[in-house]
């Protein structure tokens, strides 16, 4: 028989620009500590200790070897705790807290710890034939596979988002990001790493951000309203209704994953959302907050537009996203689903309230959830 799968804790790494303060820490040592406070929190609200069924990451450029696995151990869960890696680029966090409670819903009925984590800092050289490459491709030859930067410099051409805008909602993420850690937001989430104990990346200037050259001839993307290649991890507990009682938490409404034109990849998240809310049976104006992943501002922008949503509306990334927190690729969509956790959950949102969580991926897809806050 089928159980309710909860998140009943939610916890992240500061994240790092690639090459800063987290540039030693290879992937396995980035989520152990993660993974290792989020069974403690999960722990203290099952008021007993509880056997991990299985340890699902998402990862992007890591070394290979199932780095899920590889974090298990080094957190100490035990030899007799498997890992699974999840890789669907962008949204490989998201994707992995989806596989988790799936696999909750389909009947058993054990805890999982799910997440992400990435190590730009520490990702290996890749080539073919001895040639060096940065990604491998994401669709097949004769099809559209643009660069990310190029990417979100053709949507914000075909959708006609100017410059101007673009700056404005990069100094929104960041002053809400720096607004959200000087109020001491982020404390309760976050899990300190090789002496780093903040994001590094927050609270740019929008003077500055105006003042950036664009990076194309005739363009509009610049390096501040594209997000910084970051180091970081995110993981949740997902844990069965009966173990943990009428606890505070995330449940699962609705998901959905999409393909979309791979020319256009920014646009993923929209449909995503759009299919994820109609699983759910529900209406976007239902939602309290969501978490759209910023992997350009041009990107966010052209999202939130095809979804109805205004440039600035409060519900989304409250606190700031990603192009004030930084982008580890295969964390991200877990630190989507840490961040609804913070703003419902512990915020003290009533039963009932509703958050969405999403990203766009390379190659044309998209990723989203409808996550309810039960009490």
């Amino acid at each position: 028989m089928s159980d309710e799968a909860v998140i009943v804790a939610a916890r992240r790494t500061p994240i790092g620009t690639r090459g800063r303060a987290l540039a030693s820490v290879d992937v396995g040592q980035l989520a152990a500590p993660v993974l290792r406070a989020v069974r403690a929190d999960a722990e203290a609200v099952a008021g007993r200790r509880l056997a991990i069924a299985d340890v699902v990451l998402g990862n992007c450029m890591g070394p290979g070897g199932n780095p899920a696995r590889v974090a298990a151990l080094a957190a100490g869960l035990g030899v007799e705790v498997p890992g699974a890696t999840v890789d669907r680029q962008c949204g490989s966090g998201l994707a992995a807290v989806l596989d988790a409670a799936a696999a909750i819903r389909a009947g058993d009925d054990r805890p999982r710890l799910a997440g992400g984590v990435e190590s730009a800092s520490t990702a290996p050289v890749r080539s073919v034939d001895g040639v060096r490459y940065d990604r491998a491709p994401f669709t097949p030859q004769g099809w559209p596979d643009p660069d990310m930067v190029r990417a979100a410099e053709d949507l914000a051409a075909a959708d006609g988002i100017s410059k101007e805008r673009q700056d404005a909602h990069a100094a929104r993420s960041h002053r809400r990001a720096r607004d959200a850690r000087d109020a001491g937001r982020f404390a309760a989430e976050l899990v300190p790493v090789a002496g780093l104990t903040a994001d590094d990346s927050v609270g740019v200037a929008e003077r500055v951000l105006s003042r950036l050259p664009v990076l194309f001839d005739g363009g509009t993307l610049t390096a501040g309203t594209s997000t910084r290649i970051s180091d970081g991890a995110a993981a949740v507990a997902v844990v069965p209704r009966r173990l943990v009682g009428h606890a505070p938490g995330l449940t699962m409404r609705g998901h959905a994953v999409v393909g979309c034109d791979p020319a256009l990849p920014g646009v993923g998240a929209a449909p995503a959302v759009r299919a994820a809310v109609d699983a759910a049976g529900i209406d976007l104006r239902d939602v309290a907050a969501f978490e759209i992943v910023e992997a350009f501002a041009a990107q966010s922008l052209a999202v939130l537009g095809r979804l109805g949503i205004d440039d600035d509306d409060p519900r989304v990334c409250a606190d700031g996203g990603a192009l004030a927190l930084g982008h580890p690729w295969g964390a991200s969509g877990a630190v989507s689903v840490v961040r609804l956790f913070a703003r419902l959950v512990r915020a003290g949102a009533p039963a009932g309230t509703l958050g969405v969580a999403a990203a766009s991926v390379g190659g044309g897809m998209g990723v989203a959830a409808v996550f309810e806050v039960v009490r």
